[in-house]
């Protein structure tokens, strides 16, 4: 059988490619009832050819996708999606879509928002295509935005929806071709240079062959970029989970359940680790669920401590200042003055309004104290009102374990940012090989600011890509 020098998309495709028959053939051969497909093309129309193969339809994917087919209008370009494209986009923010965050202008603020890859992202990463960027890109396609106190952003519509029609739209009108329901179950390398993509359909049995010139893994956390990596001689820091709540080993505080803190002071201290480390003292929201303690500084905790929290088993200490804006001889005055002015009132129905906590959690406070329930508070002594004042400040809860945020999931783990130029995102191992979005070792912390990184990375990587595939063209029409 003639061996041909490349392979790309099946009949869809190729319909669109303007090139004479006879410089072509497409074939199907059958092999233990598996259905194979492979095109080829002569290498007279090389130009023609130029060929970008995303995996994953995700944010990443999509918006560079659609950045090399803008800069590169002659660059065929494929996303390979074995689900639905952008599912994560839709879930996220409530279903609202958290496109990204608002009040991070200066990079080397945004970067600290990354546990992994705060370091790294600190060059020109962000000042490439920051959040004021994605911001306007979605606002010049007809998106308008709002940002809200705490600087996330969000379409005004509140709606996922909003953002994933302006995104499958924008790639519609580019000529983007999205495939969805197949995966891409390996990659290898041509003598060329070039990328043999095997993708696979198993709900009908169907293999094709797809010849890339680049290619993009974009494939978030799924085991399945992590393999095609490893395939194309990239190595992977071990993927756990991030962004998480925390099981608390308390079966009173499930009648605390759906209280909110609107701010306390939370450090987390393990076994596994010795020294201190500042991230793991966060300060923000905390709410109490059916199961233990959720909110915004849980969540970056969770994310600072990914991998201290893995080797932990997920278990360890929780240290809450509920009174963080307090000195603790304040605490004591405070609880003092409320004696005196409140002396025939019984304990349980009144405490400082300063603590700015609710009668519930006082109660529990009160609990935790063996404090009697019909107590007035002339009879305290001053070693309760010592005690009450040191759990206010200083209380410690047991973590047992971890349950997931709502229906989101990020992973800390993945290619390390060492094999990749970040001023690219092509890999520093295999030429026009190229990553974007949590499939690198990368997270943030709640906030948009996941998006951000996907928006980020895809952007430069569409760019990088679709500069190539002009020169190329260029090159091509000067010969």
């Amino acid at each position: 059988m003639k061996t041909f020098p490349r392979f790309i998309l099946q009949t869809e495709f190729l319909s669109k490619i303007p090139i004479p028959s006879t410089n072509y053939a497409f074939f199907i051969s059958s092999n233990h009832k598996r259905r194979h497909c492979v095109a080829a093309l002569s290498e007279s129309t090389k130009s023609a050819e130029e060929t970008l193969v995303v995996v994953g339809g995700g944010a990443a994917g999509i918006y560079g996708a659609i950045r090399a087919k803008t800069i590169a209008p002659l660059l065929n370009v494929v996303v390979i999606e074995k689900a639905k494209p952008l599912s994560k986009v839709k879930i996220s923010g409530g279903g609202r879509c958290n496109v990204t965050n608002g009040h991070c202008s200066d990079t080397k603020i945004l970067a600290g928002k990354y546990p992994r890859g705060n370091k790294e992202l600190r060059g020109s990463f962000f000042n490439t295509h920051g959040p004021t960027d994605t911001m306007s890109w979605f606002s010049d396609r007809g998106v308008e935005l709002k940002t809200e106190i705490d600087g996330r952003v969000f379409p005004v519509s509140d709606s996922s929806s909003t953002i994933i029609d302006c995104l499958i739209s924008e790639a519609k009108n580019r000529g983007v071709v999205l495939q969805t329901g197949k995966t891409v179950t390996s990659v290898s390398t041509t003598s060329g240079g070039k990328f043999s993509v095997k993708v696979e359909k198993r709900t009908i049995d169907y293999v094709e062959h797809i010849g890339a010139n680049y290619l993009i893994i974009a494939s978030g956390s799924s085991e399945q970029g992590y393999k095609l990596a490893t395939q194309l001689g990239h190595s992977i820091v071990k993927p756990v989970p991030s962004l998480f709540t925390f099981k608390i080993d308390d079966f009173q505080l499930v009648e605390l359940s759906g209280v909110t803190f609107p701010k306390v002071r939370a450090k987390l201290k393990l076994e596994t680790v010795q020294k201190s480390i500042p991230e793991h003292t966060q300060v923000g929201p905390m709410l109490v669920t059916h199961w233990g303690f959720s909110g915004p500084v849980i969540l970056r905790l969770s994310a600072w401590g990914a991998r201290e929290l893995s080797d932990s088993e997920y278990k360890g200490s929780l240290i809450v200042d509920f009174v963080p804006d307090l000195h603790i001889e304040d605490v004591k005055s405070l609880l003092t003055l409320h004696k005196n002015k409140f002396a025939k009132q019984k304990i349980t129905n009144s405490f400082p309004l300063e603590f700015g906590i609710v009668k519930r959690f006082w109660r529990y406070i009160l609990e935790h104290e063996d404090a009697v329930e019909d107590l007035l508070w002339a009879s305290i002594s001053n070693n309760l009102l010592i005690s009450i004042a040191s759990r206010l400040k200083n209380c410690s809860f047991r973590v047992k374990g971890k349950s997931q945020f709502k229906d989101e999931f990020v992973t800390a783990g993945g290619v390390p940012l060492s094999e990749i130029s970040l001023n690219t995102m092509q890999s520093r191992i295999q030429p026009r090989l190229f990553f974007a979005g949590e499939v690198l070792n990368v997270d943030g912390i709640t906030g948009g600011f996941n998006f951000q990184n996907a928006w980020s990375g895809g952007y430069i990587a569409g760019t990088t890509i679709g500069n190539l595939a002009i020169a190329v063209n260029l090159k091509e029409e000067a010969l």
